[in-house]
């Protein structure tokens, strides 16, 4: 017999933060046109390029944000506070991003700009610092009791996700440090940088198929377990490659060992692909 589960919490009570992630696809669109149209050879149209990049990649990541906050097991005013604050600070980086590069100038780094550029700059950093602040707390609370209490499968691959996530944070504040992505001759720390936030869709989306099948609880923690470590393993060879300033695309120990990593990851989505599809046609089946 196939039991009937209990429905998801996905995006539950965070209409605002959809809306405000679906902003940034609309920009990105925009920007997107605008490169499209002045090309990338130079400014504005290089900086828009860069734009369309930025406000889609925080577009993803704020969608995927309220679809797992309903599992924090934060309570009603807390997380309504981290909500709208990271709405605020969501907007303000639409703002700066696309405005500044629209009209030329590199939002972050500003060499001989005026008082309203150095302005938006520093207010930037400031947002920046903030993001990675709020964020923290928000990732805590998966790891306390009151989250495990929720759905245990979706919990456990968003705690391998934060994990992921805190050091895509760190990636960017070493941007920021170093003045840009480039590490040497050959590093760019914009692959650790950017990988570790597609854990919070890659890792979820697994243990929403690993809960849509048949497999028992211990067999779909055992599966999330393998692949946030795998997941994270990944990220770590990355992140030492580009330390050691040696390019991703070469044959050496490390980008082989991201590679295997991300290839078992990529092979625990499949399983649970595979079960649910199983599970679905057994029902299908069932039904008719």
């Amino acid at each position: 017999m196939v039991t009937v589960k209990e429905q998801p919490l996905w995006f539950k009570g965070e209409k605002w933060m959809v809306l405000t992630g679906l902003l940034g696809f609309a920009l990105a669109l925009v920007c997107g046109l605008g490169a499209l149209l002045l090309g990338t050879d130079e400014t504005p149209g290089s900086g828009m390029a860069k734009a369309f990049s930025f406000n889609a990649a925080l577009g993803i990541f704020l969608l995927s944000t309220a679809a797992v906050s309903p599992y924090s097991g934060m309570g009603r005013k807390s997380r309504a506070f981290f909500r709208w604050s990271y709405i605020a600070l969501g907007l303000y980086s639409y703002f700066a991003e696309t405005v500044q590069h629209i009209r030329g100038v590199n939002p972050r780094f500003v060499t001989d700009g005026s008082a309203f550029d150095l302005a938006v700059a520093n207010g930037f950093g400031m947002v920046a610092l903030l993001l990675v602040a709020y964020y923290v707390v928000f990732a805590a609370a998966f790891f306390r009791k009151r989250a495990s209490q929720l759905q245990r499968g979706v919990v456990l691959s968003v705690r391998y996700a934060m994990i992921a996530v805190m050091f895509s944070f760190i990636g960017g504040i070493c941007i920021s440090i170093n003045g840009g992505r480039y590490v040497g001759l050959d590093g760019n720390l914009i692959w650790f940088h950017g990988l570790g936030f597609h854990a919070l869709q890659v890792l979820p989306i697994i243990a929403w198929l690993a809960w849509r099948s048949a497999m028992t609880e211990r067999l779909q923690r055992t599966l999330l377990h393998i692949a946030g470590v795998t997941f994270i393993g990944g990220l770590m060879a990355i992140g030492v490659q580009t330390l050691l300033e040696r390019p991703l695309l070469e044959w050496s120990l490390l980008p082989l060992a991201a590679l295997a990593f991300l290839v078992v990851t990529t092979a625990a989505g499949l399983r649970a692909c595979l079960e649910a599809w199983r599970l679905k046609k057994g029902g299908s089946t069932l039904a008719g």
